[in-house]
């Protein structure tokens, strides 16, 4: 099956909705797609080696068609759509009706969808990029469709083997050491939450097995910097210091530092501490 590369933005932008994009790649980009014959491939599908930013790129490059939606002016987007055209490869632009045309591609066609996302304007979209999609594929031969192409340059080339630095070697290695280690915080993280059972009550229970008997709030004064307490929702963690007595309520306050990186000052009175075994 041939492969579509989807430019567009991943992260969440203070100026859209949370998850927008997703619902845009969801509910116009992958039908479209679908519907045109092609395999929908976004930079988060690439995770074929430890070079993750050649990867990208190879498949910028080498993909049979790309989709690009231009909404929000992500530099990432653009870099990722320079690319590609100055490979001349076919590619189908798309954006939001709130985005406004970029001067430097302002001659290509772009497709325009309702960043609402109504149903019905969705519905039209859809078929509008599908068909574009097959036809600037079946056309790529004939039609301009990159700024290479319009000024007559010649296009980019990529050499058969491609040997990559030392330096870069190294800089690819660590950048991919520090997603193993955020992966592995986060695994960490979700390993702790599941030492918790929910029970039928709706009550959050500790698992007697690792954990005591609740802390009073008369035991909380005898806690020293250092000692280890359990939560009911962060997991396990230490004192980091005890403030206040118990014979004042409001002002008897903990600060823990938890093993999912957390730090919480928390009102003991209503904190939900566990003795660790």
């Amino acid at each position: 099956m041939k492969t579509c590369f989807i430019i567009m933005p991943i992260s969440d932008n203070s100026n859209y909705e949370k998850g927008h994009f997703h619902r845009v790649y969801e509910h116009i980009i992958k039908p479209a797609c679908d519907i045109a014959g092609f395999k929908p491939v976004r930079a988060d599908d690439v995770l074929s080696t430890n070079h993750i930013a050649l990867d990208i790129i190879k498949k910028i490059i080498d993909s049979d068609m790309a989709l690009c939606d231009l909404s929000s002016q992500n530099p990432n987007v653009l870099y990722e759509l320079g690319i590609r055209q100055a490979f001349d490869k076919p590619v189908t632009l798309i954006k939001d009706s709130k985005t406004k045309r970029i001067f430097d591609i302002q001659g290509f066609r772009d497709l325009e969808y309702d960043e609402s996302l109504r149903i019905d304007s969705v519905e039209e979209i859809i078929d509008l990029v599908a068909e574009n999609l097959k036809s600037t594929y079946k056309q790529q031969e004939t039609e301009i469709n990159s700024l290479v192409r319009l000024l007559g340059i010649t296009p980019a080339e990529l050499k058969e083997s491609t040997k990559i630095s030392i330096e870069t070697e190294l800089i690819l290695n660590n950048l991919n050491s520090i997603n193993n280690r955020l992966e592995n915080l986060e695994n960490k993280k979700k390993n702790t939450l599941q030492q918790y059972v929910i029970m039928d009550d709706d009550k959050t229970q500790k698992n007697k097995h690792d954990y005591g008997e609740s802390y009073s709030i008369k035991e909380f004064e005898d806690l020293k910097k250092g000692d280890k307490v359990a939560h009911n929702r962060f997991g396990i963690g230490k004192v980091v210091k005890i403030e206040g007595k118990s014979t004042d309520l409001n002002s008897f306050k903990g600060t823990f530092e938890f093993e999912n990186g957390s730090t919480k000052k928390l009102l003991l009175r209503f904190a939900q501490m566990y003795k660790v075994l």
